[in-house]
């Protein structure tokens, strides 16, 4: 199983971080050429260039910094302070000598060559996304508004990077051929109302009853993070966690199921801030779903972890007392895990170290807590 968990997030189901051709050396004047030759001037350097190849770099040690996009801010700096601790370095989330240097130890391109496929641009794609629930319920799916943003997340970066790199791509024609970053693509299909993430194979049942990784949710700092069961640190991912109206829980839990490219039920007792409908609405899957492209299932029925239709906005807004991460981080967590792995709500932010305490597992709903909301 420990094989298995490895082989998950390393190759997230066969697909390495240098698929794609070869990449041809960018034209220095370019901004692919700027991110390319791109190094730390500073200690503090936020040049957009350098940030955006510090962000692939780190996303592909698992340390992710969320939506890949050039910018200088709290879950760049935040994904830094955990490679620094991870690598036992000074955690000042700062591009020091030395933290660069351990980064730079990847050695592989940071920009890949890829070519659109015909799945790409087929889509379906829904054109525009109602900004209320009644209006999406009315909908078969909410899938990507484009090939261009249905990209940009395959690749792990926001629309408008993609297009900087790509100023005069086609992304609705098959074979345009893009520069993207190098990063493992997050697994696409089309379906039959959305694009949909593709559920990596079902892994053998585990020998034994213990638990193959910890899930531990950061509250204080905003993050949730993987360990196996041997302590070993795993995956880091930033994720927007509760609010003060329904803030997330404390203590411990278990993975109940995962259900990939699932419909959003809304029910009025959620009580959703901004909606007044007063009955039951069922919102089609797809990645601008409200839940996103999967929905892991815990064992406090009120509380999951789930994808988002704003992966901008991770980090930086609230939500309905669950724990969003970006649609891609969200799909390779569900590939790592099976149901009865344990979460670990902590209110005190830790460093990244696995925890010797072990606390009773909750397998009951607490009365107390709100009902289910993303």
């Amino acid at each position: 199983m420990k094989m298995i968990r490895t082989l998950a997030i390393t190759a997230l189901w066969g697909m390495t971080a240098s698929a794609g051709a070869a990449l041809a050396a960018p034209d220095p004047t370019s901004l692919g050429g700027s991110i390319d030759q791109a190094a730390p001037k500073k200690a503090h350097d936020g040049d957009p260039a350098l940030v955006v190849k510090a962000e692939i770099l780190l996303d592909r040690t698992h340390l992710s910094p969320g939506e890949i996009d050039g910018l200088d801010g709290d879950n760049f700096r935040s994904a830094l302070r955990a490679f620094q601790q991870v690598n036992g370095l000074p955690d000042s989330g700062d591009l020091d000598a030395a933290t660069w240097g351990a980064l730079k130890r990847d050695g592989a391109p940071v920009l890949k060559a890829y070519t659109i496929t015909l799945a790409d641009a087929a889509g379906p794609f829904t054109r525009a996304i109602p900004s209320n629930l009644e209006a999406m319920a009315r909908l078969p799916g909410l899938s990507y508004t484009s090939a261009q943003s249905e990209l940009a997340e395959k690749f792990h970066m926001s629309p408008t990077l993609l297009r900087e790199l790509n100023p005069r791509a086609d992304f609705a024609r098959a074979g345009t051929e893009l520069t993207v970053a190098n990063v493992p693509e997050m697994p696409l299909r089309s379906g039959r109302s959305s694009v949909e993430a593709v559920p990596p194979p079902n892994p053998p049942k585990a020998s034994n009853d213990l638990p193959e990784v910890t899930i531990v949710v950061d509250k204080p700092a905003r993050n949730v993070r993987v360990y196996d069961r041997d302590g070993k640190f795993l995956a880091f991912y930033p994720a927007t966690i509760g609010s003060e109206e329904k803030p997330a829980p404390s203590g411990n839990f278990k993975v109940k199921g995962v259900s990939w490219n699932p419909k959003y039920e809304y029910d009025p007792k959620f009580a959703w801030k901004g909606v007044t409908t007063k009955r039951k609405l069922s919102i089609g899957p797809g990645p601008n779903n409200p839940v996103g492209l999967v929905w892991i299932d815990l064992t406090d029925p009120t509380y999951g972890i789930h994808g988002t239709p704003g992966p901008s906005n991770i980090g930086k807004t609230q939500s309905h007392g669950c724990i969003r991460l970006t649609n891609w981080d969200a799909v390779e967590l569900a590939g790592m895990i099976r149901p009865g792995d344990v979460v670990r709500f902590e209110d005190q932010d830790s460093p990244i170290a696995p925890s010797a305490e072990t606390a009773p597992v909750s397998e009951t709903q607490r009365p107390e807590l709100s009902p289910r909301g993303p």
